[in-house]
């Protein structure tokens, strides 16, 4: 009897041990809030907009207060190289720096190859952008740069400009916030033309508007590059950067 008692404990508590906790299920799902988009709560996250969707057979980026969203499972874990693939790619799937993946992995340069196993650290409250909402004031910025910068090119075009922003947020080797990005100096040059010459400070276009805002719900036709510039500009630095795309009149690279 007592034999059968010992035995009938250890299930019960194998079975709570196994049963998903309340703060479990806390941490792999989210209820979106007013003001949310996909890539914010990716950004929140460390996960992608696109991991987000898939994840929850989402098929466009729409999505209402109240709905509950199954988020992806920790990014702490080992990646195989698929062909095309870079360290830069790789590190915006997982929400991480590429510097962290090769502090992690010993890698003394940025050359990866397809069937490699790489280690992915996991993602740290600090190493996530600080962009957890966007103001009205810091949308009407990113639209007006778009604006600026791209505005007579495509409506892809427009969406890629605002990426680009976005990417530069969440790198490492830029500033963490919108203003920061769109005023930084290097070299004490601007970083965009149009905050040289004054053209920021025109109002933005409807489909300026519109594009920032897909950009921010996490379209990013650039596949995550930090750089443009118009295809013809001859300057060997912003040439030598590694292709993410090309659309429109603009390169974009990484």
């Amino acid at each position: 009897m007592i034999r059968f008692l010992v035995v009938l404990f250890a299930c019960i508590m194998l079975t709570f041990t196994l049963l998903p906790t309340e703060n479990a299920e806390a941490a792999s799902t989210y209820t979106v809030q007013p003001g949310d988009s996909l890539y914010l709560i990716g950004k929140q996250y460390g996960v992608t907009a696109s991991q987000l969707k898939q994840t929850n057979g989402l098929s466009g980026n729409t999505i209402y207060v109240g709905q509950r969203l199954t988020i992806p499972g920790g990014n702490s874990g080992v990646h195989t190289v698929s062909k095309g693939e870079t360290l830069f790619l790789i590190g915006k799937n997982y929400g991480v720096s590429y510097l962290e993946i090769m502090r992690t992995n010993n890698l003394n340069t940025a050359e990866i190859y397809p069937g490699q196993k790489l280690r992915i650290p996991a993602v740290s409250t600090t190493s996530r952008s600080s962009l957890n909402r966007i103001s009205a004031s810091d949308m009407d910025l990113l639209a007006r740069l778009v604006s600026s910068e791209a505005q007579g090119e495509s409506y892809k075009t427009q969406v890629a400009v605002g990426a680009v922003v976005l990417n530069r947020v969440d790198h490492n080797d830029f500033p963490s916030t919108i203003p920061g990005v769109v005023y930084d100096k290097s070299y004490g040059y601007y970083q965009f033309t149009p905050v040289l010459n004054g053209f920021i400070n025109n109002p933005a276009t409807n489909s300026s508007k519109k594009a920032a805002q897909d950009a921010v719900n996490g379209w990013d036709p650039t596949n995550g590059a930090i750089y443009f510039f118009e295809s013809d500009v001859t300057n060997t630095w912003l040439q030598s950067k590694p292709l993410a795309a090309r659309i429109g009149a603009f390169t974009f690279t990484y």
